[in-house]
C-alpha cells in the first residue's frame, strides 16, 4: 500500500512558562518548575496534596465573540487558543481569515482531555442532586462532553473534516497526534489539527490524593515533582494545550510551507491487566510498533522523553520498557518542571522533544538526584541538561486505563 509522508507545519501551546519555545526553553534553563501551594487547607480540608502547577493568569483572546466562546469551557479555549496560534504559524490562517486550503472537508480535528470542563460538570451534579442549578444552561453539556475540544476547535474554524475524539487521560493529546497522523499517512485525509489539553482543577488532584500517587510535599513545591528519584511521593497537577498542524508532505510543499519536523512513527497498544498499574512488557512492545512503523533501527533515536509522571509503579515499568528497547539512552520528564498536565502533556512534550533536537540542547529531569534502582538502567540527564546531535527523538506516554503510546519525530533536512 502507498502511504504518505506527514509533516509538521504548525505548532500552538499554552503553558505555565509561557506560549513560545524561547519562554519556555528559558525556563528550563533557569531550573525552577511552576508548582505552587494551592493553600486548599480551609476549603478542600480533607485533600492532603496542596499543590497544583496552573496556568497564571489565563483569558482567551479578546478578539474572541460570545457567540464563539458560549460552547467553550476552559479547556476548550486553551485547546482553540493552540490551535489558532498553530494554524497562524502553519500559514492557514491570516489576519483572522481561515484559508479555502483547509475547507470543505480537507482538515479534521484529533484531540483530547482527560475531561470535559470540569465546572460544567459540576452544574449538571448540581441539578441531579438537588433538583436545580442557576448555572445549568443549553451550553453546559457541550462545555462538559468529552469531546468538547474536537469539537469545538472543528466548529470555531469551520472544518468540516474527521473529527476523532481522544478523551484518554494522559495519552489525549500523544493519540490525537498518533491517530491525524495515521489519517493522513494512509489517504484518508490531507490536513489535521492534532493534540490535547488540560484545565486545572482540585477535582483531579483528588482523583490521584486517593490513589496515594499525587505529591504530598506541600511544604517545598519547588522540590516536587521528582521523576525516577528514590525520594519521589507523587505527581503533581498541571495545566495547558498543545495542537499540532500536520500535513502530507506534497501537500504542504505544493503550497510553500515550513516545515518544522516530520512525524515518522506511532505505536498504541493497551495493557489489557489493571486500570491503574502499568505494565513493562505492554510499553515495551508500544516502542517497538512505533520503531518498525518508522522503519528504523533503536539505535537511531538519540534521546527519549518519558512519561515520567514521579510514581513509583509508573516510573519503574516505563524505565525497565525503555532499557529493554534502547539499553542505556538519554531520557527526561519536563512534567518536573510543569507538572503532569494529563490531557495536555502528550502533546506539550512532543513539542518539547522536536525543538530540543532542532537546538541540540535537552532539558534536565528537575529535582532528579538519586535516581532509583529499581527504575532501568538508562542515561538520565540531569544538572545543566546535555547537548545532544540526534536526527530521532521519541516521546512516550502512557495513561490510566493501560494506555500506551509512542511518537518517533524525525529532524526536516530535505
Amino acid at each position: 500500500m502507498n502511504t504518505k509522508r506527514v509533516v509538521i507545519t504548525g505548532i500552538g501551546a499554552v503553558t505555565a512558562f509561557g506560549r513560545t519555545w524561547e519562554e519556555v526553553k528559558t525556563a528550563f534553563q533557569r531550573k525552577q518548575n511552576a508548582v505552587q501551594n494551592m493553600s486548599w487547607q480551609d476549603l478542600y480540608p480533607e485533600l492532603e496534596a496542596q499543590l497544583g502547577a496552573p496556568l497564571p493568569n489565563y483569558a482567551p483572546p479578546s478578539h474572541w465573540n460570545r457567540k464563539q466562546l458560549r460552547s467553550m469551557g476552559r479547556v476548550s479555549q486553551l485547546c482553540v487558543d493552540a490551535a489558532e496560534q498553530a494554524l497562524t504559524q502553519a500559514g492557514l490562517l491570516k489576519n483572522g481569515e481561515i484559508s479555502p486550503l483547509v475547507l470543505k472537508g480537507k482538515m479534521g480535528v484529533a484531540s483530547g482531555s482527560s475531561t470535559g470542563s470540569t465546572a460544567d460538570v459540576r452544574d449538571m451534579a448540581e441539578l441531579l442532586m438537588t433538583g436545580k442549578s442557576n448555572s445549568f444552561n443549553a451550553s453546559t453539556y457541550v462545555r462538559a462532553m468529552p469531546h468538547t475540544t474536537a469539537a469545538n476547535i472543528g466548529i470555531f474554524f469551520g472544518l468540516q473534516g474527521r473529527i476523532i475524539p481522544t478523551s484518554s487521560a494522559c495519552s489525549s493529546g500523544s493519540q490525537g497526534i498518533g491517530y491525524a497522523y495515521e489519517a493522513i499517512k494512509y489517504g484518508m485525509i490531507p490536513m489535521m489539527l492534532a493534540g490535547g489539553g488540560e484545565e486545572f482543577c482540585p477535582s483531579e488532584v483528588y482523583v490521584f490524593d486517593s490513589l496515594y500517587a499525587a505529591s504530598r510535599n506541600n511544604a517545598n513545591p519547588k522540590l516536587t515533582p521528582r521523576p525516577y528519584d528514590q525520594a519521589r511521593d507523587g505527581l503533581v497537577i498541571g495545566e495547558g494545550a498543545g495542537i499540532f498542524v500536520l500535513e502530507e508532505l506534497e501537500h504542504a510543499l505544493a503550497r510553500g510551507a515550513n516545515i518544522i519536523a516530520e512525524v515518522v512513527g506511532y505505536g498504541a497498544n493497551s495493557d489489557g491487566s489493571h486500570v491503574t498499574q502499568p505494565q513493562a512488557e505492554t510499553m515495551q512492545r508500544c516502542m517497538e510498533m512505533a520503531i518498525a512503523d518508522a522503519g528504523i533501527s533503536p539505535t537511531q533515536i538519540g534521546y527519549v522523553n518519558g512519561h515520567g509522571t514521579a510514581t513509583e509503579k509508573g516510573d519503574i515499568a516505563e524505565t525497565q520498557a525503555t532499557e529493554a528497547v534502547f539499553g542505556n539512552i538519554p531520557i527526561s520528564s519536563q512534567k518536573s518542571y510543569l507538572g503532569h498536565t494529563l490531557g495536555a502533556c502528550g502533546a506539550l512534550e512532543s513539542w518539547f522533544s522536536i525543538e530540543m533536537m532542532r537546538d541540540g540542547w535537552f532539558a534536565p529531569t528537575l529535582n532528579l538526584e538519586n535516581v532509583d534502582e529499581r527504575c532501568g538502567k538508562l542515561d538520565y540527564i540531569c544538572g545543566d541538561g546535555r547537548e545532544i546531535q540526534t536526527d530521532y527523538v521519541m516521546n512516550n506516554n502512557f495513561a490510566f486505563g493501560g494506555v500506551n503510546t509512542s511518537l518517533i519525530f524525525k529532524r526536516w533536512t530535505e
